[in-house]
Order: structure tokens, then sequence, then C-alpha cells
């Protein structure tokens, strides 16, 4: 597995990033911008990280707090660098964190709902937060919300935040609630809440 230590947290630690074009990390400035506007509410949450690549969003996450992640990536070698920088940054931890990786297509995934874990077969809590990065030439923004909600994954109060070019023009899904928009040169953050 050919790895490089080029990302890093904004604590300072260095994650492993998978190599070649085939995943585009989150910039620094993007990921310290997200955690800034959640705050407090990253505190004791469930994040749901869709698309996660190397999981440094989820890593950013659990630093600040977040109780349970779950990231799901469809490349198998992401997915094992991903399951090495979450599981590195939980077990640094002093308070105890649920950690799960799941080497999956994002769609089936969310489809199969959020009670299913290939991991343990327990319940899965709802979750509080969502990150969702999917590649910017991807067209799956609209499925994505749509099984987030008849999955049932997210809580009547969960923000998911979708980061796209900003150059594409993504628009709050129906009935949805737009909670804002960022743009960071040509990141752009869309923030939903569900109907």
């Amino acid at each position: 597995m050919q790895v490089k230590s080029q990302l890093r947290l904004s604590g300072g630690r260095k994650l492993h990033s998978p190599k070649g074009v085939g995943t585009r990390p989150t910039t620094a400035k993007v990921r310290e911008a997200v955690m800034n506007i959640l705050g407090q509410k990253i505190q004791g949450c469930n994040w749901l990280d869709l698309c996660s690549g190397s999981g440094a969003m989820s890593c950013e996450a659990l630093q600040r707090g977040a109780r349970r992640v779950l990231a799901v990536e469809k490349d198998k070698q992401t997915a094992r660098i991903c399951q090495t920088n979450i599981c590195s940054i939980a077990t640094a931890l002093s308070e105890e964190s649920f950690v799960e990786v799941i080497c999956q297509e994002v769609i089936s995934l969310l489809r199969k709902g959020c009670q299913h874990s290939q991991a343990t077969r327990e319940q899965r809590p709802k979750f509080d937060i969502v990150y969702f990065d999917p590649p910017y030439e991807s067209k799956i923004h609209s499925i994505v919300f749509e099984k987030l909600l008849e999955g049932n994954w997210l809580k009547q109060d969960s923000l998911v935040i979708c980061e796209h070019s900003s150059s594409f023009n993504l628009g709050a899904p129906d009935k949805w609630t737009r909670k804002g928009e960022r743009i960071y040169g040509r990141t752009a953050l869309l923030l939903i809440s569900p109907p």
C-alpha cells in the first residue's frame, strides 16, 4: 500500500494520504472552517462521513469530541488508509469513542438503512452531523439526500454539510432547510437540515 504523509490535522498531527489522483483531500482551510462553523455541536455527536477519502474530516471531528464516527469509502486502498488514520486518532483520545469504516459504495450502503452495520450487527444510532464530499464531477447529490431520509439515517435536527465545487450551483433539496453556504476558493459548502 503506497501512502504519502502530507495531510496534517489542525493540531499538527500527520495523517496518511492516498497516493495518486483518485482522491482530493479537503484542504486544511476548509476543514478548519467546518470545525469553526460546527463549534460545540461536535461534542458527543454521531458523525457520518460519506465519501470519506483519507478520513481527515472524521479525524478532525474525533479530536473535537465526536463520540461515534462512521466513515464510508468505496475504494479499498483508500478505505484502509482511512481506517488507519481514524483508529490512530481514536486510540490517542482520553475519552472512549466508537469508530467504524465501511468499504462500500455510498448509495448502496445508504439504501440498507441506518440500522444495518456490517461490523457489529448492532443497532446504529441516527446521526447528528453528516459530511458528504463526493468527487466534484459526480451527480449523486440528489439520490444521497433522498436515501439519507429513506434509510432513517438522520435525526430531526441533523445537519448535512455537502462539499462541492464552487462552480457547481448546488441547491437544497425540496422541503429541506437551507442553513447556509460558504465559499472558499474552488470549494463550496452547502449546509442543510432535513424536513
